[in-house]
């Protein structure tokens, strides 16, 4: 997902759970912080490096693909972005390193989930902001994996986009993939941007969701294609309906995160609190276009009835480099960077004590070592 969704969508879940609207910001402001809070921008703020909840494209041309690099990688992809839904997933055939990467597969709904809302209670809104990203990419992220692999990741030119038609039904037009990362887009035309197939497994090509482009995070798109590891056989993605569960589970989520839920149930993607604006949500995930932004925007001040800010990355830069190193900790920033930290340590720690070996063992790095 992106920002439209992250931040807005988010804010207008808070809202409709419940929480005032200081609070809304604060945690749809740390749900979009988890796609900036790069080392690169650790680093201009003075920030610990091991909180990083994204890497820059810049920073994974640079990274290394050896063991230790592959590790560090996973522990951020895995953790923030593609939360596997199943780390002891049944797998018939191939080599242990298929076994482990096939069970890195993300999803919705796992144990994953559950142990990352549990793990935001009582947190403060940083830790439920951040917990809401990692919950509403377990949906649009669904059959990728946050580690590097060709025969989890791979698109092939079984591709195509679902495209509703006036009697209910679809009709299938083949989807496009330009290889120009500064071209724009045309949902129009089925013309988007995806990565450059490189036949390595391990290339950084082929993380996440890259070769098919940003089609997971369009909320409006339908798509079927036939990836590797489910022997070709094709698979449908159905990503309105997916937005709209993901939506409603975060209002159930939050709910349960500001006291009105007494327990969080992983398998429950419906709120009651959702149903009387289905039909305005239904509207804006539906729409094809690539930023919503605008819509969840108008929505949420619906909502509320208070404006929402545009985001800015360094809203809070000033406050936590005051701070000192012994305060930093009790500042917005330094809230989400122990948030952060906290969610890797534990997605890392249950995929070595499955016996997977691809997130290698994490070491925590306190915010006083600044």
């Amino acid at each position: 997902m992106q920002g439209d969704f992250h931040y807005y969508a988010t804010y207008c879940a808070a809202v409709l759970a419940g929480y005032e609207h200081e609070r809304c910001l604060a945690i749809c402001y740390s749900a979009q912080l988890v796609d900036y809070c790069s080392r690169s921008w650790l680093k201009k703020v003075g920030g610990p490096s091991e909180a990083a909840t994204t890497q820059l494209q810049l920073e994974l041309l640079d990274a290394r693909t050896d063991r230790m690099g592959l590790n560090d990688i996973t522990r951020i992809w895995a953790s923030f972005h593609f939360l596997p839904r199943d780390l002891y997933a049944e797998v018939g055939r191939g080599s242990r390193n298929y076994r482990d990467k096939y069970r890195l597969i993300c999803g919705p709904c796992g144990e994953l989930l559950a142990e990352t809302v549990n793990l935001a209670k009582g947190k403060g809104d940083q830790a439920a902001g951040l917990a809401m990203h990692v919950l509403a990419d377990t949906w649009a992220h669904t059959y990728f994996a946050g580690t590097p692999s060709l025969v989890i990741n791979n698109t092939d030119q079984h591709f195509f986009e679902l495209m509703p038609q006036e009697d209910g039904s679809f009709e299938r037009r083949r989807v496009s993939f330009s290889h120009n990362p500064s071209a724009a887009e045309d949902p129009e035309k089925g013309v988007y941007v995806g990565s450059v197939y490189q036949s390595s497994e391990n290339s950084i090509m082929n993380l996440g969701h890259g070769r098919a482009g940003h089609l997971p995070d369009y909320s409006f798109i339908r798509y079927v294609y036939q990836p590797a590891w489910g022997d070709y056989r094709e698979i449908l993605k159905d990503n309105p309906g997916d937005y709209e569960k993901a939506f409603s589970q975060m209002v159930y989520a939050l709910g349960f995160l500001f006291g009105t839920e007494e327990t969080f149930d992983k398998d429950r993607c419906v709120s009651d609190k959702v149903a009387p604006h289905l039909e305005t949500i239904r509207g804006i995930i539906a729409k094809r276009q690539v930023d919503a932004s605008a819509d969840w925007k108008a929505f949420g001040e619906s909502l509320s009835g208070e404006p929402i800010p545009d985001f800015d990355m360094y809203a809070y830069q000033d406050e936590y480099r005051s701070a000192g190193k012994f305060a930093a900790s009790d500042t917005f920033l330094g809230r989400f960077f122990e948030a952060a930290l906290s969610q890797k340590k534990m997605v890392t720690e249950k995929i070595k004590e499955s016996g997977n070996r691809l997130a290698g063992t994490y070491r925590v790095t306190k915010q006083k070592d600044r």
